[in-house]
């Protein structure tokens, strides 16, 4: 990882809702309604955040029928390491503990546009 990259990752988890992204990305792959729908935010909000994440190399993504599925990327061992010290300290952070609550009933089934397949 060069300093530039370095860079890049620490300006982008100064935010707090990609945060709060990066403490549900790491349960599961998350769809962007789903993650509007716990962060409480809309979902141009929540493509703005991840579009600055993906250019940072925190996470990637992949159509998933007709999601396209967020995940952590793991596969620099210092972002790694940064990103396991941080969920020790999100762990404990209240808004991070009622988003995991919330996150529980982001459906992407019953929150996206219905459209049958």
């Amino acid at each position: 990882m060069d300093k530039k990259h370095l860079s890049a990752i620490f300006k982008v988890l100064a935010d707090e809702n990609r945060l709060r992204i990066v403490n549900l990305l790491r349960v599961r792959k998350m769809c962007v309604c789903e993650l509007a729908f716990v962060l409480g935010v809309t979902q141009p909000s929540v493509s703005r955040h991840l579009k600055k994440m993906k250019a940072a190399r925190i996470i990637g993504s992949e159509k998933a029928g007709f999601w396209t599925d967020y995940f952590l990327i793991d596969d620099d061992p210092r972002a790694c390491t940064l990103l396991k010290c941080l969920k020790g300290w999100l762990r404990e952070d209240h808004v991070m503990k009622k988003d995991l609550v919330k996150f529980r009933q982001a459906d992407r089934r019953k929150l996206c546009c219905s459209i049958e397949k």
